[in-house]
């Protein structure tokens, strides 16, 4: 009769349900990472890796979690979890190129390390900021729930990663959409040098599930076998019974961050204490203790395993550096569009620029089973500005979804669903709010095709701009902060028909697009616009009004406020509606100051660092010798926007523009 419990060091192993070959398969699994780290910590040694950051200690969780997950199960690893990727089987030399910055990695020496992802084995790699792989795993496993697929989402954190605000924000957004998210916390004791004492007051990270009404377990991290068995249940349930689940691991980090840095930092008593609970080791000698492995199957395992590194090394170290040119590194910001405009029908209605937007959601809704709507107050509440009205019911509760109050974790949940084959349109309630989510727009949708090839078929949705009485927070008009990014863009519409046709195009387009709306243009702008449904190309700025004296180039509010002077004053003038700001059509605009030998660049933005600024530098650059006068940027003045209605006139550009354009019409 064989042992159920072995306690190996102060490790209790239960092989129970185990047959011996499923024992000795973990023992491959678990053994391999640590192989290759001790590789590859001669090689860092040795100047042919630049940067290591060591699992060493913790292998038992990533293996364990791994091997307790069906393959076609997502899985969101950090950067030492090594076994995560090993377990998936991904072939070695990838993983060496991938570390050596080469063709043959995962990125293309775009990024190092495990900052990338792979659909082909279902693993997302993080960013380095931590906290969006939380919100990105609530993403992926909505996309299954909506898919009605059991399947079950696997995100880990670090014991320091659970103190950012994404970590409470993901976790409260899984609770509320009962999502099927494992949120696993290796609890190593610090955050880089700072012990867990100094970065959270609870006992136990597990604690904080009760507060989002959420189950939680403890588990050895440095047990296999409890690692394995208690996920492997704990996943089965909840493929049947869909809900979040903290899970933490109690286990530590034997080395530095990463090496570098060193472990100086930790008690000598303390490093003693771990060593003893080595999770390999101890493993080892389970098997061997219970007779399940012998000396020459461990010896030939591990002789395997070394000469398959060995292998793959060779196969890594004899590909060429990495190599590129500038226009391919350029045609990989974003993702290729076959764009095919679908022309507008006959039929017109007389329609507010709010209204254009709604209709425009709504047959992009009837046209998409995939587009998926987020945002807050958007469902019975039908949005702050009634967009959404009526949604809920045509469309359902699953994709017309009211959010919490947490803009970074909403905008990472529409990246997964962007890789698990969804599109989505987030509502920012006001553009203002897009702060509080600005880093996975910047580091998340604008960079992950160039990183590793995955998309963010993501529209985020900016109602902005002043001259309505807002104050500071409420009517920013903030495009410039996007423009400068690459891998966004950046829609600007300033007519009804523009704003539907435009935004069809942007829930179309499979990269990220910040689709702004002016909010005094809401309900104070009519115009004539197609009742079916249409798109308009990007790039692409229109002339609204004809003259040869100056080109008034413009966007958003600034149209109207140009075109009312030009009007009244009788001026000769090319007024260019600009429409989209990245892709910029700068053929159109160099045209028109050809022609016309003078340019003023109007935005309702703070002039210092807006995009008026560098379209004068491109007009400089590329059309100096036609130029009659001056280029003039106007904008508003460089302080906070104000409430009060006088200081709100005083503070934007509109009453001072008729006197600029003479400036420069008399230069």
């Amino acid at each position: 009769m064989r042992t159920i419990n072995t306690t190996v060091g102060s490790i209790s192993y239960n092989r129970e349900n185990y047959t011996n070959k499923q024992l000795i398969d973990l023992y491959k699994s678990v053994l391999k990472p640590r192989l290759i780290e001790e590789k590859m910590l001669i090689l860092l040694r040795q100047g042919k890796i630049s940067k290591w950051f060591s699992g060493i200690g913790q292998e038992a969780i990533p293996v364990g979690i791994t091997n307790a997950l069906k393959p076609e199960e997502y899985i969101l690893p950090m950067h030492r979890n090594l076994g995560v990727f090993t377990s998936r089987n991904i072939p070695l030399h990838r993983l060496f190129s991938q570390w050596q910055g080469k063709k043959g990695g995962f990125t293309k020496g775009r990024d190092r390390s495990f900052h990338f992802g792979t659909n082909e084995y279902n693993i997302v790699g993080m960013i380095s900021h931590l906290g969006p792989q939380l919100g990105v795993a609530n993403g992926i496993a909505l996309g299954d729930l909506l898919k009605g697929n059991k399947k079950v989402t696997t995100v880990f954190s670090g014991d320091g990663g659970s103190s950012e605000g994404d970590f409470h924000e993901a976790l409260n957004v899984a609770a509320v959409w009962s999502l099927p998210v494992l949120f696993c916390v290796e609890s190593n004791g610090y955050g880089l040098s700072t012990p867990s004492n100094q970065q959270f007051m609870c006992k136990n990270i597990a604690d904080k599930g009760i507060g989002y009404g959420m189950e939680s377990h403890i588990i050895d991290g440095n047990n296999i076998l409890e690692v394995h068995a208690k996920v492997s249940e704990i996943a089965k349930s909840v493929r049947e019974n869909p809900r979040p689940i903290l899970l933490e691991f109690k286990t530590f980090r034997m080395r530095g961050h990463e090496e570098a840095s060193g472990n100086k930092y930790v008690p000598s008593e303390l490093l003693e204490k771990w060593a003893f609970d080595d999770p390999v080791k101890n493993y080892q000698n389970f098997l061997r203790k219970n007779n399940i492995l012998s000396e020459e199957e461990e010896v030939q395992i591990k002789q395997d395993i070394v000469s398959e590194i060995n292998e793959h090394l060779k196969i890594a170290f004899s590909e060429e550096e990495t190599s590129s040119t500038i226009e391919n590194e350029l045609a990989d910001v974003y993702k290729h569009v076959n764009y095919n405009e679908t022309k507008p029908s006959s039929k017109t209605s007389k329609i507010r620029f709010v209204d254009a937007i709604s209709n425009g959601l709504k047959q992009s809704m009837e046209r998409f089973d995939n587009l998926v709507i987020m945002g807050q107050d958007i469902a019975e509440y039908g949005g702050v500005f009634k967009i959404t009205e009526g949604f809920l019911e045509q469309f359902g509760a699953s994709r017309i979804r009211n959010t919490p109050i947490c803009e970074s974790s909403i905008i990472e949940s529409a990246f997964g669903l962007s890789i698990n084959g969804y599109k989505s349109v987030v509502e920012l309630q006001f553009s203002d709010f897009v702060t509080s989510g600005f880093n996975p727009v910047i580091n998340l949708l604008a960079k992950s095709y160039y990183r590793w090839n995955q998309n963010s078929d993501i529209v985020l949705r900016m109602p902005c701009g002043a001259d309505i009485g807002a104050g500071p927070f409420h009517s920013q008009t903030n495009e410039a902060w996007f423009t400068k990014t690459p891998g966004l863009k950046v829609i600007y519409p300033a007519f009804p028909y523009d704003a539907k046709g435009l935004l069809a195009t942007a829930i179309e387009d499979t990269n990220p697009v910040l689709f702004f709306e002016h909010k005094a243009l809401y309900r104070t702008i009519y115009q004539e616009v197609p009742d079916d449904y249409y798109t308009i190309p990007f790039g692409k700025a229109t002339i609204l009004h004809t003259g040869n004296d100056i080109s008034i180039i413009t966007y958003g509010a600034g149209v109207h406020w140009a075109l009312k002077e030009v009007k009244e004053h009788n001026i000769s003038a090319d007024i260019i509606d600009l429409r989209s700001l990245q892709p910029l059509d700068t053929e159109t605009i160099y045209n028109s100051v050809k022609k016309t030998g003078r340019a003023l660049i109007l935005q309702e933005d703070t002039l210092f660092g807006g995009i008026a600024s560098d379209i004068s530098a491109l007009i400089t650059e590329n059309c100096f010798h036609y130029l009659d006068a001056p280029i003039k940027r106007v904008g508003s003045i460089e302080t906070p926007i104000p409430f009060a209605t006088n200081l709100e006139k005083m503070y934007l550009p509109k009453s001072k523009l008729y006197a600029e354009i003479e400036n420069v019409l008399n230069f």
